[in-house]
């Protein structure tokens, strides 16, 4: 069994910061894409960003230059730096994990996701 566990999420003022962080733990052999998503009240789950096993990133065109994916394949984590925040970047951030095998169930991939934590700008 694999889990995705998010921290780092909280309030904070417009214009600020914060850092969330996943980790992914379980009978992990390798994970392909690893990635944030975001679902605000009344609205539908959407990409963030996502970064690849070799470190090719994919952000969301409303936060590109403020928002700063990065991943550890050592540890199976991927972190999300948001910067320059907005009342509009108020979500459920969700954590995701595209392509994982697992050790011993060769030819088979599977994907996860993480419970979420909340994001709160205030203006």
């Amino acid at each position: 069994q694999v889990q995705l566990v998010e921290s780092g999420g909280g309030v904070v003022q417009a214009g600020g910061s914060l850092r969330l962080s996943c980790v992914a733990s379980g009978n992990i052999y390798s994970i392909n894409d690893m990635g944030w998503y975001r679902q605000a009240p009344g609205k539908q789950r959407e990409l963030v960003a996502d970064v690849t096993s070799g470190g090719r990133t994919n952000y969301a065109d409303s936060v590109k230059g403020r928002f700063t994916i990065s991943r550890d394949n050592y540890r199976n984590m991927v972190y999300l730096q948001m910067n320059s925040l907005r009342p509009e970047d108020t979500a459920v951030y969700y954590c995701s994990a595209v392509g994982v095998e697992i050790i011993g169930v060769p030819n088979h991939q599977y994907d996860y996701w993480g419970q979420g934590t909340q994001v709160t700008v205030s203006s």
